[in-house]
């Protein structure tokens, strides 16, 4: 799919709406395996419920104000979750500050979700004036994410922003995103194999020195809790009463500090199954999308850095990260209503209307 067409015959808006259907079914699927795995192991489904609620409910009002103003729905998307991460400092629990990485859980994944919105406004603006202010507001949360202290914030905000200068050259859009994907399962990947034991020492030392010995103990307990109840897990919320670590750590706050961890410790390898497939279906939707490119190559990269950021923090756990990204992935597959600039590979806009710069 080239950088200057999203869906743009009949069959492709319907391949769109099953893409829709589809992404229904599964945020479906995880509400509905949440609360089996509660009912059979005693355990308490509301913060996956309130997760995928928040998503769905983000969606679809991404969907809404990106296709009504798809630079400023954006553009306040992203005042705000750079507002809301200045001012929530504490929304942070202390063993996640802990690490070399600094703020891996909220402030981190806002700071990225608001330079991913920032940088579709400026590619949604017809004026160059406008596009190079929103580009500085995008440069501007990644001093943010070093002032308070996030190192894994800086190093995602500014691949965020580097991506999406970059994506304006990207020819085809399904090799961008399965790269993403592909980033997002070496992550995972890497956590595993520190794990079980299997990397080189030298990697070995300098990962768990970066993630702390603490952490990495959390994350053991989660894997020993998945090898022991593959099928259906421990049930939701209860890793903190099952941990040795969690349980012997003063204002623990009962998590591994990683999504997928935590998904296969409590809801079993379907649980992390059903998490996976919500993360491909986004980039299935962005693949799909009527959108230019550089926006959707921008919010695959920005949602790409929140799964990096969950599988190695406590990202998820908060309602304004899943309402952020649900937000962003809306605003990336909305349909605006008037025409949006495309892009050549030389960054200039072009009229849609006469192909003309």
């Amino acid at each position: 799919m080239s950088s200057t067409a999203g869906p743009s015959t009949e069959t492709e808006y319907e391949r769109h709406g099953v893409a829709d259907a589809v992404g229904v079914v599964v945020l479906g699927a995880c509400a509905a395996w949440s609360l089996l795995t509660a009912t059979t192991r005693a355990g308490r489904p509301e913060g996956v419920l309130l997760a995928v609620l928040a998503v769905a409910a983000g969606y679809v009002c991404g969907r809404i104000s990106g296709a009504l103003v798809p630079v400023a729905a954006p553009c306040a998307a992203a005042l705000a979750g750079l507002g809301l991460a200045l001012a929530s400092p504490h929304a942070v629990p202390a063993p996640d500050t802990g690490s070399p990485l600094g703020r891996t859980g909220a402030t981190a994944a806002l700071l990225v979700l608001a330079t991913g919105a920032a940088c579709c406004a400026a590619w949604a603006a017809r004026r160059s004036l406008a596009r190079t202010a929103l580009f500085l507001l995008a440069g501007g949360t990644v001093a943010a994410a070093a002032v308070v202290g996030s190192i894994a914030g800086v190093t995602a905000c500014a691949g965020v922003l580097l991506c999406s200068l970059a994506a304006v050259g990207m020819r085809h859009r399904g090799l961008g995103l399965a790269g993403l994907g592909l980033v997002t399962a070496v992550v995972a990947g890497l956590a595993l194999a520190l794990l079980k034991g299997v990397l080189p020492a030298g990697l070995d030392a300098s990962l768990t020195g970066l993630l702390t010995r603490h952490r990495v103990m959390l994350w053991q307990d989660a894997l020993s809790l998945t090898e022991s109840h593959p099928g259906l897990g421990v049930g939701p919320g209860r890793f903190g009463e099952l941990s040795p670590t969690a349980g012997g750590t003063l204002l623990s706050d009962g998590r591994p500090h990683s999504a997928p961890l935590q998904q296969a410790a409590e809801q079993g390898l379907v649980g992390i199954g059903l998490l996976a497939a919500v993360f491909c279906w986004l980039l299935y939707v962005l693949w799909r999308s009527a959108r230019s490119t550089p926006v959707v190559l921008t919010a695959g990269a920005a949602l790409t850095a929140v799964a990096g950021l969950a599988a190695l923090g406590n990202a998820l756990s908060f309602t304004t990260v899943t309402v952020g990204a649900g937000l962003l992935a809306g605003v990336a597959t909305a349909r605006p209503w008037g025409d949006e600039p495309r892009y050549s590979e030389t960054a200039a806009p072009v009229d849609s209307r006469n192909g003309r710069s």
